[in-house]
C-alpha cells in the first residue's frame, strides 16, 4: 500500500477506501491504479470487511487521467516498444475496473466534485453510487482526442442509464451535475455535501448486516443476470442461487428475528 490510498475500518463490517493524491485531483495514474488494486485485493479476503466505500480526498472524487504526463510506468512496461507499453498500461487500468466489479463484497461510491473520465469509470464499476451536490460526471475522453471507449464505460454506462442516454453522454463528453445524475439513475441519491461519505458508510453498513452468503450471491447473480441472454437463463440462475441460500439454513433465523423484533444473528458463511 502506498500513501496514494488510505484504508479505514469504520466498524460494522465496512472499510472505506480513499484515493488521496490531492495535488493531482486523485488522478488515475499508474501508481494510483496499483494502489487501488492492492487495496481491493486486501479487501477481498478480509472476513471482517463485508462491504466497502470508495471515495476521494480533497476537492473531488477523481479527475481522470494524469494530464501532467509525469513518468509513471505501469508494471511490465520496461524495455517494451511504444505499443507494448500502451497495451500493458491499458490492461493495468482495465484490471482495476474488473477488480472493483468482481469483488465479492458490494462497493458503494461516495462522489463529491468531479468524477471525470477514468473517475467516472471507477464510479460506474461500483455497485451503488451516492453523490454530493458538487458532484460532476463526464465521459470526457472524446474531448481530449481519444475514443469514449475506455475503463468499461461503454459497457457499464448503458446498463445503468440506458443505451440512448449513454450514447449522448459518451459522444458529446459533456458534464452532468448531481441533479441530472440522480434523475437519469446514474446515482441512487444526492445527499448533503459533508454527508456523502457518511451516507455511503450507512448504506454499506446496511449491506454488511445481511448474511455474507446472501449478499455475495446477490451481487454475483445481479450482475450475471444483467448479461443473461433471456429470462429463462436468468431464472435458472436465480433458482440455483436461492437453493444454495436456503440450504445455508439462515431463513428460519431471519423470520424469527422479525417476529421477535430484534436484529438477526447470522451464522458465518
Amino acid at each position: 500500500m502506498t500513501d496514494l490510498v488510505a484504508m479505514e475500518d469504520v466498524g460494522d463490517g465496512v472499510v472505506v477506501i480513499t484515493m488521496d493524491d490531492q495535488a493531482r485531483y486523485n488522478a488515475v495514474s499508474m501508481s494510483m491504479v496499483s494502489a487501488l488494486k492492492e487495496a481491493f485485493a486486501l479487501a477481498e479476503p478480509t472476513r471482517g470487511w463485508r462491504a466497502a466505500v470508495l471515495t476521494g480526498a480533497g476537492r473531488g472524487f477523481c479527475g481522470g487521467g494524469d494530464m501532467t504526463f509525469r513518468p509513471d510506468p505501469a508494471p511490465d512496461t520496461d524495455g517494451r516498444s511504444e505499443i507494448g507499453r500502451l497495451i500493458r498500461s491499458q490492461g493495468h487500468l482495465a484490471e482495476l475496473i474488473l477488480a472493483i466489479r468482481e469483488l465479492r463484497k458490494p462497493v458503494v461510491a461516495a462522489v463529491h466534485g468531479g468524477a471525470i473520465g477514468g473517475g467516472l469509470g471507477l464510479a460506474l464499476a461500483c455497485d451503488i453510487r451516492l453523490a454530493a451536490p458538487s458532484a460532476t460526471f463526464s465521459a470526457r475522453f472524446i474531448r481530449i482526442g481519444i475514443t469514449g471507449c475506455d475503463v468499461g464505460t461503454t459497457y457499464l454506462l448503458p446498463r445503468i442509464v440506458g443505451a440512448g442516454r449513454a450514447a449522448e453522454l459518451v459522444l458529446t463528453g459533456r458534464d452532468i451535475d448531481a441533479e441530472e445524475a440522480e434523475r437519469i439513475g446514474l446515482v441512487s441519491r444526492v445527499v448533503g455535501e459533508r454527508e456523502v461519505v457518511g451516507a455511503a458508510i450507512g448504506t454499506a453498513k446496511v449491506l454488511a448486516a445481511h448474511t455474507e452468503l446472501g449478499v455475495e450471491l446477490t451481487k454475483a447473480g445481479l450482475w450475471a443476470n444483467v448479461d443473461a441472454p433471456s429470462l429463462r437463463h436468468a431464472v435458472e440462475h436465480e433458482n440455483r442461487t436461492q437453493v444454495l441460500s436456503l440450504l445455508a439454513g439462515q431463513m428460519a433465523e431471519g423470520g424469527k428475528a422479525i417476529l421477535e423484533r430484534r436484529p438477526p444473528v447470522w451464522k458465518p458463511m
